[in-house]
């Protein structure tokens, strides 16, 4: 069984366009390599234009790999130049029993 999981980007000043493209990537890098499931990601924009991306990895040990794979860390570098990885927690939305979130295609 895999391991959904909830990221969320918020973007540096400036950076939301190259934010988005990083985003589209992700996932299509992530299947090259054989680290996620076929499962539609699902992106999402919060209220503060913090960008929440939920996917599944096929594994534990897939999440594990992922940590040394070059094309992968390649990836999470650019996340880095463009964005700041948060918590669900620094949301705004994250106070609201129901948070409403706007749907994106990346």
């Amino acid at each position: 069984m895999g391991h959904l999981v909830i990221a969320a980007y918020r973007p540096r000043p400036g950076r939301a366009k190259e934010l988005r493209a990083v985003v589209a990537d992700h996932l299509p890098v992530l299947r090259r390599q054989g680290l996620v499931t076929d499962r539609p990601a699902l992106v999402l924009c919060a209220s503060d234009g913090t960008l929440l991306e939920l996917f599944e990895w096929k594994s534990e040990a897939a999440v594990e790999a992922a940590h040394s794979n070059p094309a992968v860390r390649e990836l999470w570098g650019r996340f880095e130049e463009v964005s700041e990885i948060v918590r669900l927690a620094d949301l705004p939305e994250a106070g609201r029993r129901f948070p409403h979130f706007e749907p994106l295609t990346p």
